[in-house]
């Protein structure tokens, strides 16, 4: 089985993206200054374009239903932070083999079941740790600024003009684009790593799911997948390096325990309701 894991924040190619609604730049892509070269882009800004790309893959990829069991699984295993260091994250699965999770500059949180088939709750907690690490760094937010730009430069967004009253389906698609190629720099993701780390220790789980989490990255991406890792993790830590250095985090905090993976359950499972016991009336 071929899987394919990016672990940084991702938009996948809009085939087809219909034309968003009127969006006022001054309001939710910021005002352009001096052309391309500096242009303001708050928080909100990338909040609210992020917000529209999610949206649309939303709609492009197989969610699962709030009764399927990768959806309980990862309400069990998540809802409690999803108020985590003060962000509103929200959370789905898309039904997909790949290896995969994302977090966008508005919050989202997007984990693919193929991640879950392979990692236990601690460990999946640790993937989802380092990408609220990238929005609570901020590095979410750059990677839309940048794609943001990527498209103004492509001639997607006036250069010259102050405002753009429509955002239409090219603009929309060249934005994305230039999102997906986006990648992180080695600073940014050791930063969320540590992130993740912080995030496991301060909640109690156990930080050696950090490592193990690592290891089986390392692990994909010595098989026949092993050319597209080489070139994801060309700009990128190494998995081995990454899966070191939390051990060595753990073993600092006199933590550090060979972390045997637990069962994983994606099933949905039910408790079958007991029929109420009526006594007989003695005569």
């Amino acid at each position: 089985m071929k899987f394919k894991f990016l672990f940084i924040v991702v938009v996948t190619a809009f085939s087809s993206v219909k034309m968003m609604s009127q969006i006022d730049v001054d309001k939710t892509l910021g005002a352009l200054q001096n052309g391309v070269a500096s242009f303001t882009f708050s928080n909100d800004d990338a909040a609210a374009l992020s917000k529209e790309a999610v949206r649309k893959m939303d709609s492009m990829n197989v969610v699962a239903g709030p009764k399927d069991g990768y959806t309980l699984r990862l309400n069990r295993v998540f809802r409690k932070h999803a108020n985590e260091n003060g962000l509103t994250l929200n959370y789905k699965v898309y039904i997909s083999k790949e290896v995969n999770a994302f977090a966008t500059a508005d919050g989202s949180i997007r984990v693919f079941s193929g991640l879950m088939d392979i990692m236990d709750d601690n460990q999946l907690l640790a993937v989802i740790g380092h990408e609220i690490g990238h929005v609570v760094n901020q590095d979410s937010k750059d990677a839309i600024k940048t794609a943001y730009r990527k498209a103004a430069l492509m001639g997607a967004v006036s250069s010259t003009s102050t405002k753009v009253a429509n955002v239409t389906e090219g603009q929309i698609g060249q934005i994305a684009s230039a999102l997906v190629d986006s990648k992180y720099s080695r600073k940014q993701e050791s930063e969320a790593d540590t992130f993740s780390y912080d995030f496991m220790k301060r909640n109690g789980y156990d930080v050696n799911a950090v490592e193990s989490a690592f290891a089986i990255l390392a692990k994909l991406s010595g098989n026949a997948e092993a050319n597209f890792f080489t070139k994801m993790m060309s700009s990128h830590p190494d998995p081995n390096n990454r899966a070191e250095t939390a051990k060595n985090k753990a073993i600092a905090d006199g933590l550090y325990k060979a972390y045997v993976q637990k069962p994983i359950n994606n099933k949905a499972t039910t408790t079958p309701v007991k029929k109420p016991t009526t006594k007989k009336k003695k005569k």
